[in-house]
């Protein structure tokens, strides 16, 4: 059975933090969610000109990012990371330290509302992390679930390239931050595409932007835009209604290993046609530290509970 979108997108999210998620859910993340597509510059960067369009056809571009993509998903966890992620929705704004395991990423919640947790917050959690220790099989079985995830991920980028219609985008507007040339290219449903897969289906609802970084072919940032409803099981999994939006962008966070360090959506889904949530997210993360070898989760949980953090 599917997850909801909600779910699949945020998860990602958090899996895309990993060698085996990287760059490109190009696909997923783009079919969920949040931020205009209409004055698709990217807001808060600037939009210098480029003379000349890239050389070769917009789809090889798509072709190559969605290759390296696959490679990154399906990487074996020997370059883990340790980082910082905060959440803000409509329920919550939390702060937590990741460490990345080949078993599946821990987590221990170090802020609430931008704040440092109370001493009482600060026991539950680590009362929660030592549960872990002594139910491994939990976390264990939450992490297959995850690998589910990556599998449907795994296929609709893979298909990314040929479900869409790709142009260059003239002018090339590139981001402020940029430090080598980035290809621009819209995108928008193949009416020509038949998708294979339900969870595929989630490609013919949406159009965007993405920016290509043309030296290593990476994706470094993608706008989208649900154009018309997107259905899950015939709609009856979930319904995502038009208007949804997503932006996200990518980095580099040191040896090669990119990451999503942005993710913001808007969208509305009705879930097992009964009702209709709104999903106003953002996840942003930071503070990337490249481990000198993969750990075990046991490991990285003793790790977090020995971090001092500041308390309230």
């Amino acid at each position: 059975m599917i997850s909801s979108p909600r779910t699949l997108s945020q998860r990602a999210f958090c899996i895309a933090l990993r060698p085996p998620f990287t760059v490109l859910l190009v696909a997923f993340a783009a079919i969920c969610c949040n931020h205009p597509v209409t004055a698709l510059a990217p807001k808060n960067q600037a939009t210098a000109q480029v003379s000349t369009l890239p050389a070769g056809q917009p789809r090889n571009w798509v072709q190559s990012a969605a290759a390296n993509e696959l490679h990154i998903i399906d990487d074996d966890g020997k370059a883990p990371l340790r980082y910082r992620i905060r959440k803000i929705d409509a329920h919550s704004d939390t702060t937590r330290l990741i460490i990345e395991t080949r078993q599946g990423d821990v987590a221990r919640l170090i802020e609430r509302n931008g704040q440092p947790l109370t001493a009482a917050e600060d026991v539950a959690e680590r009362e929660r992390l030592n549960a872990i220790l002594q139910s491994p099989s939990d976390f264990i079985k939450h992490h297959k679930r995850d690998n589910s995830t990556r599998t449907d991920v795994m296929q609709v980028v893979s298909l990314m390239p040929q479900a869409m219609i790709y142009t260059y985008v003239p002018g090339q507007p590139q981001p402020r931050s940029a430090t080598s040339t980035q290809v621009v290219i819209d995108f928008r449903p193949d009416p020509a595409f038949h998708p294979p897969s339900m969870f595929a289906d989630l490609l013919t609802g949406l159009e965007g932007r993405m920016w290509i970084d043309a030296a290593t072919q990476r994706v470094t940032r993608i706008e989208g835009q649900v154009i018309k409803t997107v259905n899950f099981g015939f709609g009856i999994v979930a319904r995502i209604a038009p208007g949804g939006t997503i932006e996200f962008e990518q980095m580099n966070a040191g040896g090669n290993r990119w990451v999503y360090s942005h993710l913001a959506e808007n969208f509305s889904v009705r879930a097992m046609l009964v009702k209709t949530i709104p999903e106003n997210t953002r996840m942003n993360a930071s503070d990337f530290h490249l481990l000198s070898a993969p750990i075990t989760f046991q490991e990285a949980v003793h790790q977090l509970l020995n971090t001092p953090i500041p308390l309230r």
